[in-house]
Order: C-alpha cells, then structure tokens, then sequence
C-alpha cells in the first residue's frame, strides 16, 4: 500500500512528516514491549506472533526470529505489522511562541504491508543480559489515512538499559531508559525525532 502525501489544511511537508510520526510514537514503546514478550517465551529461533491493540483501533503484531544460545549477548530480528491500528485522535500544537499559535487535533489510522519481509524491521542487539544494554534500529515504511493520507518511513536508533524482570528469570528494557533518535521523512518533509521512552 502506498499513498500520495497529501493533507487537507495546507500544512507544510515538515510539519506534515512530524504529525505523521507523532501519532506513531506511542507504537514504538508497544513495539518494543512485544519484541521482549517474544524474546522471553522463545523456545526456538522464530517467535510467536505477538499481537496488541491501538487504543482506538486495529492491531499491532510482532514477528520475526531471535539468537539466545549461551551467551550473555543475544540478537532481535523483528517485523512490525499494522492493520487499521490507531491510537485516537491527538493534539499538536502549531506557530508555537506565536500570536498565531493553536492547537490541532489529529486523528490517524496506520497500515503496513501484509507481506512479513517488506514490513518496518526491528533490530535488536542485547549486551550482557538480563542487566545490560541494548542498541538497535528501527526502519521502515508506514501507510497513514485519516486527517492525513501519506506513507511515512523511520529510520531510527535505539538505545538503552536492561533489567531483569520481576519473575527474575526475564529479561526487559527499562521503562524511561530507552532513547530513540533519527528521521521520520513524509513525502519531501523531514522530522527530526528524539525522545525517551
């Protein structure tokens, strides 16, 4: 699926490419916490489909293959698959510090391709488990309709800490130590993203 990027009230390709990002950046913490979930009940290479909600709508599944084996680094292979998955309608705030200043609610549906291997991949690289560190990247394409109709790609990456779970045979990320930085590009417009999660 691939679509043209276009709105409906003029924004700039910029600001067109952050709300596109935005109302996926809940996606990329959910994301994470199913790659784990996988990680953690793998009994071979290829996980289980791990599967969650958007908050509004649609499904997200998790997919792909994991290297445990004895050693304490381990490696993550993951695809992102989405169907009809929005989290709602969210606000941005445009002409910030300005008179022109406002709020804009948004309301976005987000859609990947149902072929495995052209979905956004998730790599993962996991040091010194369970309470280490990690790196990884996210990149890939994501179908927007909505307030927005528009096909935005990721390229992000990942970094962050490690602990054990509480059932102290698990391993998770810690919750506020991971950071993510890079580019989402909708179209001819560029967003620079860094956040914690």
């Amino acid at each position: 699926m691939s679509l043209v990027a276009c709105s409906d009230d003029g924004i700039d390709s910029n600001e067109e490419a952050r709300r596109t990002y935005l109302g996926l950046d809940t996606s990329i913490s959910k994301s994470l916490q199913l790659g784990f979930d996988g990680y953690n009940s793998a009994s071979s290479a290829n996980i289980a489909p791990q599967t969650t909600t958007g908050d509004a709508t649609g499904d997200l599944t998790v997919t792909g293959q994991v290297a445990q084996g004895s050693s304490d680094n381990h490696e993550m292979r993951l695809y992102i698959g989405m169907v009809d998955y929005s989290e709602g309608p969210f606000t941005v705030i445009v002409n910030e510090g300005t008179d022109d200043e406002e709020e804009v609610d948004v309301d976005l549906t987000y859609n990947t391709s149902e072929v495995q291997l052209d979905q956004p991949y998730l790599h993962l690289s996991l040091r010194n488990v369970p309470d280490g560190d990690f790196t990884g990247e996210l990149t890939g394409t994501y179908s927007a309709t909505g307030d927005i109709e528009a096909d935005v790609t990721l390229n992000l990456t990942l970094s962050g800490t490690l602990e054990a779970g509480t059932d102290g045979v698990s391993t998770v990320r810690t919750i506020g130590g991971t950071t993510v930085t890079g580019t989402a590009t909708s179209g001819d417009g560029v967003y620079d993203v860094n956040v914690t999660l």
